[in-house]
Formats: structure tokens, C-alpha cells, sequence
């Protein structure tokens, strides 16, 4: 292809994952799917490499990426056939994010697959929200192994009726996958015709060389950071199980032949729900050097080709199974990211930022199982960390995480909630010549009696600031102005208020005095 006809072909494949997302968008019932847009799509080849992707999630769209190829080379697939999992240690993340895979033929051959990947709110926890202070994966919901929810585009009424009948609304359950389903379906309409455009030819060449491209593309960027080894650690808080300081280590090798992040000298896994399978810390990899690189970087498996990335079984980011993991895909990814861009301050400081909040402040709240059962999760933004070109944002999500927040209206109006404030943390960035974002304060009034959980980070150990710059402040989670644990469980009653004031992100730089210069 010519460098035009390239062009036209990367956008046209990205345009299916925007189209995809609208149709589940448009056709989820839960407020965490439709309003949070707590989901992502993407096309991989036929041999599950990764092609395209929309602008969604990075912790769905690296794990992805990572996974897909041993997973679609285990089923035999037909037209029609839509397959769904959400087991993290077959290419999963947490057991809420559920995967629907559906093939992509032309004339019988087999040449695609669109793909789309969301969070369920209930995945069948004895907790609501599904995201509980585990200690096992058993804990964390049920475990969906690769499974055909689609024969022949037809439902397999059992395996949705197996798949939605422990959850607290079935209605809204089967919905959201009757969503999902509907978002492939528009994307092997788009990828036919698209197809049907180049030809099968045309179009695997066509998708040789995007890969190609952008495989230029990242080494020409990675050239630009010095060859040595970079090394850095931080930590987690705790794992919800009275562990804390959990050490996360990287050795960053950066040679001609691209880049090592080998992360010996991390911790084991652990009893609670910090672990993670090795896809979600190879997708917070993938995350950071794709910053780096040209933004017009296709989004495809060319790009991490010069990535390579070692975990030793067994710990905290290469968990063996039955680890609990329900956190590890929300808080360990987003400290991969802060260990990853630590070890790079070193060798281009002058392109890193400070550390962000470093946490998706997770909250699960919602009925018990007696009485009308609701189920309600979100994730909080906070602050940014200043970088060499400007100050950070304000209560914003960052890295990891990429959804929106659920507006105050739809919160209210679906659940026996009241939102009491909702505001940005004023001061709690770190100061420097940069000064760091804000975090934000939620504060919720349960209007019903009600379970919550959080699963929290950065609230022990602040966000650091970089070139001289301060920390940010750390979050703090209350109930009725009484602290609670970065990671805990408990009953609220009627008119209880749960607050949650996320960290601020570090700052850039020493402040320079007043009357200086």
C-alpha cells in the first residue's frame, strides 16, 4: 500500500472500534456500562493479533492485546459463533470485565476478530458490586472459561441462563451482554464490507503493513531513549489482608533490540487481591511506551513488538491461579505505571511526569441479597502528575483507566443514594515550579441500608513529585467522618455518609522563592 492508502486503511479499522463502542453505548441497561463507559472494542487478525483499537480502556485493550493469540488458537470457529470468558488466567482481567469474541469470514475463510470487553457490575459476588476484600478467585464471582454464548448467531440460551442466574437483576445482566453481542454484530457488518473492499489479499497485506508501520514507528521512538539499564521500586499499601508495603520492582534494559522491563525482586503474590495475571502488568507496560510514542501510532501489535516483558511466576504481577485478583487489575496496573515511569525518569527526565493519583479508588456499593437487590460500582478520579510541559490536571482519571464518571443524575435517580458533595480536593496536589492536580471528594448519603467496599490506594504512600518537586497528598476514605481503611468492607444504614478524597499528583520541579529572576 502507499503511504495514503495505508493511512485511509488504519482509520477505517479504527472507525469499526469507534462504531462498535457507540452500539454498546447505545444498547447497555447498567449505568456502569452505558454511563461510566466502562468498556472497550478492538479487531485482531485471524491468528489474534491485535489491529486496531478504539480509544477506551488501557488496562482492557494491553491485557488484550497480550492474550488474544493462545486464546482464539484453543476454539474452532464458525460464522456466527460469538465467544465469551472473563477467567484472568486465560487472557482475562478481573472477573467483571467480561470478554464476547465473534470471528470475521470471507468466503469461508477465516481473516478477523472484533472484540469487546466490559465491566459487569454484578458478576455474582456475595458482596455487591463483585469487587470484595478476596482472598481467592472463587470469592471474586463466577469464573466464565471460554464458552460459546452465540452458535451460528443464534443464543445458547444455557449458557446465558448459567451465566446471568446468580445475579441480583437478570434483566439488566442479560441486556448488557445482549449489548455486547449487538456491538459485535456491528463490527463483522463493517469488517465485511471492509473486507469485501480490498479483498482477502489485500486486506492481510494491508494488515502487514500497519504492523509493519508501526513497528518503525516504535523503535524510531525507543532509539530516542539512551541504551542502558534503569532501575526503580515503589509500593503498594497494603493487600487488604494486614500486608503492607508490598514492594514492586523493574529493571528497565534499553538496547537496540528494544526493551527488557523484567520485574525481579517484586513481591510474591500475596493473600488478598492485589495480584495479577501477567497480561494486565504487560498491558501497564504497553501503556507507558505507547505514550511515548508518535500519537498517529497505530494502535496494533507492531507497536509492542520491541516490548518484551519478564515476571517471575508466582508473584505479584504473574499470580498463579486460584490468586485473588479482583484489585490487581484496578491499583497494582496503575503502580506498574509509576515503577515503569520511574525507571525512565532517569534516562529522560526531561519527558517524565511526576506520579498521578496512582489509583482507580475503587467503590462497590449496593443492597444485600434480601430485600430489592441493587448493585452499583465506580471509579473516582484525583490528580495528575506535573510533567516538564505544564502543571496536572485536576481530578481527572489517568493511565490505567480511561472511563467517566457517573453523572450525579443517574446515580440518584437508579440508586437509594444521595450525592452530598462533589468537588475537587483544593490543595491536595503536590507544589513545584509545576504544581501537581487536584484529587476529588465524593460524598455519598445511603439513603437505604446498604454494603460497601473500597478498594483504595495511596493513602499511606503519597504520589511522588520528580525534579525537586513535593508529593502530592495522600487519599482518605470515612463513614460518618470516621477513617477507614484503604481496602475494607462493611454495612452503612440509612443517612450513614461515606466520603471518599482521592490523592493529588506530585509536582515537577523546586519552586523558585518569590523575587528570584
Amino acid at each position: 500500500m502507499t503511504p495514503a492508502a495505508l493511512s485511509i486503511f488504519v482509520s477505517r479499522l479504527d472507525a469499526v472500534c469507534d462504531e462498535m463502542g457507540m452500539v454498546l453505548r447505545n444498547a447497555a441497561f447498567s449505568p456502569n456500562i452505558r454511563d461510566r463507559l466502562d468498556f472497550s472494542c478492538a479487531v485482531f487478525d485471524a491468528s489474534g493479533e491485535l489491529c486496531a483499537q478504539a480509544a477506551h480502556i488501557p488496562v482492557h485493550l494491553g491485557s488484550m492485546a497480550f492474550a488474544m493469540r493462545d486464546l482464539v488458537a484453543g476454539i474452532e470457529w464458525r460464522p456466527g459463533d460469538q465467544v465469551l470468558f472473563n477467567d484472568p488466567y486465560l487472557g482475562g482481567t478481573h472477573l467483571p470485565d467480561v470478554t464476547v469474541v465473534a470471528p470475521v469470514f470471507a468466503a469461508s475463510e477465516l481473516l478477523a476478530f472484533v472484540v469487546n470487553r466490559a465491566h459487569h457490575a454484578d458478576i455474582g459476588a456475595a458482596s455487591p458490586g463483585s469487587m470484595p476484600i478476596s482472598t481467592s478467585l472463587d470469592q471474586e464471582g463466577i469464573v466464565i472459561e471460554p464458552m460459546h454464548l452465540l452458535r451460528g448467531d443464534v443464543f445458547v440460551h444455557e449458557v446465558l441462563r448459567q451465566v446471568t442466574q446468580s445475579r441480583h437483576n437478570c434483566a439488566e445482566s442479560r441486556g448488557d451482554f445482549a449489548a455486547q453481542v449487538a456491538a459485535n454484530r456491528a463490527g463483522i457488518s463493517r469488517m465485511e464490507r471492509l473486507i469485501a473492499t480490498y479483498e482477502a489479499v489485500a486486506f492481510e497485506q494491508g494488515v502487514a503493513g500497519l504492523n509493519a508501520y508501526a513497528e518503525r514507528l516504535a523503535r524510531a521512538a525507543l532509539r530516542t531513549i539512551p541504551s542502558g539499564r534503569y532501575r526503580f521500586s515503589d509500593y503498594l499499601d497494603d493487600d487488604g489482608q494486614g500486608r503492607h508495603g508490598i514492594p514492586i520492582c523493574v529493571v528497565l534494559t534499553i538496547d537496540d533490540s528494544g526493551v527488557l522491563a523484567d520485574f525481579e525482586g517484586t513481591s510474591p503474590q500475596v493473600a488478598g487481591n492485589v495480584n495479577c495475571p501477567l497480561a494486565v502488568a504487560a498491558a501497564a507496560v504497553f501503556y507507558v511506551f505507547r505514550c511515548l510514542m508518535p500519537a498517529d501510532t497505530p494502535a496494533c501489535a507492531g507497536a509492542f513488538r520491541p516490548i518484551r516483558l519478564l515476571a517471575p511466576a508466582g508473584c505479584l504481577l504473574n499470580a498463579r491461579r486460584p490468586a485473588a485478583v479482583a484489585a490487581g487489575n484496578v491499583e497494582t496496573s496503575m503502580r506498574v505505571v509509576d515503577v515503569v515511569l520511574g525507571a525512565l525518569a532517569q534516562a529522560i527526565p526531561e519527558r517524565i511526569p511526576a506520579a498521578s493519583q496512582g489509583s482507580m479508588n475503587n467503590l462497590a456499593i449496593g443492597s444485600s441479597r434480601d430485600g430489592h437487590p441493587w448493585d452499583y460500582y465506580e471509579t473516582l478520579g484525583g490528580g495528575m502528575g506535573a510533567g516538564p510541559s505544564g502543571g496536572g490536571l485536576d481530578a481527572q482519571h489517568t493511565h490505567m483507566t480511561n472511563t467517566r464518571n457517573t453523572p450525579i443524575e443517574v446515580l440518584e435517580t437508579c440508586y437509594p443514594v444521595r450525592m452530598l458533595h462533589y468537588g475537587v480536593r483544593r490543595g491536595s496536589g503536590g507544589s513545584g515550579r509545576r504544581p501537581g492536580g487536584d484529587g476529588l471528594v465524593r460524598e455519598y448519603q445511603f439513603l437505604a441500608p446498604a454494603h460497601y467496599t473500597l478498594l483504595t490506594e495511596r493513602r499511606e504512600r503519597a504520589p511522588w513529585g520528580i525534579a525537586g518537586g513535593a508529593a502530592a497528598s495522600p487519599g482518605v476514605n470515612s463513614l460518618n467522618g470516621r477513617p477507614l481503611a484503604a481496602k475494607c468492607e462493611g454495612s452503612a444504614a440509612a443517612g450513614d455518609r461515606l466520603r471518599v478524597e482521592t490523592p493529588g499528583g506530585g509536582g515537577y520541579g523546586a519552586e523558585v522563592p518569590l523575587g528570584d529572576g
